[in-house]
């Protein structure tokens, strides 16, 4: 009725999991962005954005490198039996983030007994509760600059993708460590914009110090080039991009028929200097 594309509705308003319900999205939402035409975040015009940054920024053990891997699409998991049931008594990284599942903040998959920022609307409230403070500038940095980071590789610029990956990788690191996670986690906080046009598939690593993309466009931003995106330390970014044919990751864009962009990036653990590589891969 409204002509709007229902994968996108999902990616903004989808997510919450529920045993036996299906899918759970926000009425309001929804209602907001078929009157509207336009997918936005709408759900947080029933609350301020402080009250998500109150309880962020009381930083409990863990609490800032768990949000942090939460933003760039991780799942954390989580003990909920030591929270109080209300909103003052914390004792743990575990009970803020039982709260926020309580609030909505968080998604709870409670078969694997883990939490998760459910879809792009509620993404956006941690992204604008982490603008300020300095304790979360090293973040809001990354992801201002994911915009030009995001046009360098449309552009094929790979000197300016090394440079926009090597600046995330660098300020991040204060914060996450260099294993595989990590560096995944990294390149997802860098692309942070890539969200807007694209589904992100993380890809499990199967050897030593690498991390893998690939950014399947959404139907309504089909003219964008499908992305894989893989990250190797002591590596050339040239082996990267072989790593990308060797393994086909390609094939999980077989039913794609636009234009897909491989992009190779390494890392030296010495030098902390990166290179980039960027080919369109021949189907």
């Amino acid at each position: 009725k409204y002509d709007m594309d229902f994968a996108e509705c999902r990616a903004w308003y989808d997510g919450y999991r529920f045993p036996h319900a299906g899918h759970i999205y926000s009425p309001k939402s929804v209602v907001e962005a078929m009157l509207s035409h336009r997918y936005d975040a709408y759900w947080n015009s029933t609350e301020t954005y402080e009250a998500l940054k109150a309880y962020i920024d009381l930083n409990e053990a863990g609490l800032r490198d768990a949000i942090v891997r939460m933003m760039a699409g991780a799942s954390i998991p989580i003990d909920t039996t030591t929270f109080q049931n209300d909103m003052t008594t914390f004792t743990s990284a575990d009970d803020v983030m039982t709260l926020l599942v309580h609030l909505g903040y968080l998604g709870y998959d409670i078969d694997r007994g883990e939490v998760f920022i459910p879809n792009n609307e509620v993404r956006r409230e941690y992204v604008t509760a982490t603008k300020h403070g300095e304790e979360w500038r090293i973040i809001s940095d990354t992801l201002k600059a994911s915009d030009d980071l995001l046009a360098a590789v449309f552009e094929k610029d790979a000197a300016a993708v090394a440079a926009g990956v090597e600046k995330a990788h660098l300020e991040t690191s204060q914060i996450q460590y260099n294993d595989e996670d990590a560096l995944s986690y990294t390149l997802s906080l860098a692309f942070y914009s890539a969200r807007r046009f694209y589904n992100i598939v993380r890809e499990l690593p199967a050897g030593k110090g690498f991390a893998d993309l690939v950014f399947l466009p959404r139907p309504q931003h089909a003219e964008k080039p499908a992305l894989v995106i893989e990250l190797k330390w002591d590596r050339t970014a040239e082996t990267a991009i072989r790593q990308i044919k060797e393994k086909e990751y390609a094939g999980a864009l077989a039913d794609y028929a636009g234009e897909v962009l491989l992009v190779g990036v390494s890392y030296d653990k010495k030098t902390r200097q990166h290179e980039a590589v960027i080919e369109e891969w021949q189907q």
